[in-house]
């Protein structure tokens, strides 16, 4: 008799535990579905690597922001060293594409950032209100020249660049300021 009444017992607590962790996760649900999500918007000219790099490690840093990227004058279509120096890292930005930033102009966002001296030079204006425009600037991996393994070099190292200051930037300026 008391067995059963003790597994009564693991039952009824286990019950209550489940619903006081369901209670949280509601609670954090709506906490986190109510908070404004970050907006960023990453331009570079061609928007087929630098940029797209950058947007890969800021959605890898925090799935929550939302992220995109753009080109002054967008490619047609991503650079492939940047795919497979990224999946290198296991993350994989094979299905992006470069667009064009007038399609963003008339958008608002937390974060505009240029990646390359010409997109900073030849960004349009924007009539979407944006609160804060940067400026993380890198070579152009594309125009490397040399062996396979010294434009893979290349690239590997501006994709080192890229995560270290937009990791930097994202512990300073995005992180902080969520809490």
């Amino acid at each position: 008799m008391s067995k059963r009444l003790f597994i009564y017992g693991l039952l009824i607590t286990g019950t209550a535990l489940l619903e006081h962790f369901a209670a949280i996760l509601a609670f954090e649900t709506r906490e986190t579905q109510s908070m404004p999500r970050i907006r960023i918007l990453i331009v570079c000219t061609g928007n087929s690597a630098r940029s797209q790099m950058a947007e890969g490690f800021l959605k890898f840093f925090d799935p929550e922001l939302e992220v995109y990227s753009a080109g002054t004058r967008p490619a047609t279509r991503i650079h492939p060293k940047a795919v497979q120096v990224m999946q290198e890292l296991g993350i994989d930005i094979s299905k992006g594409s470069p667009k064009p930033v007038d399609r963003f102009v008339k958008q608002s966002f937390d974060y505009v950032i240029t990646v390359c001296d010409d997109a900073n030079k030849s960004c349009p204006p924007f009539t979407g209100k944006v609160k804060n425009r940067l400026h993380i600037g890198f070579i152009d991996p594309a125009k490397a020249s040399g062996s396979e393994e010294e434009v893979l070099s290349v690239f590997r190292r501006v994709r080192d660049e890229i995560k270290n200051k937009f990791h930097e930037f994202y512990v300073k300026s995005i992180k902080n300021q969520k809490g």
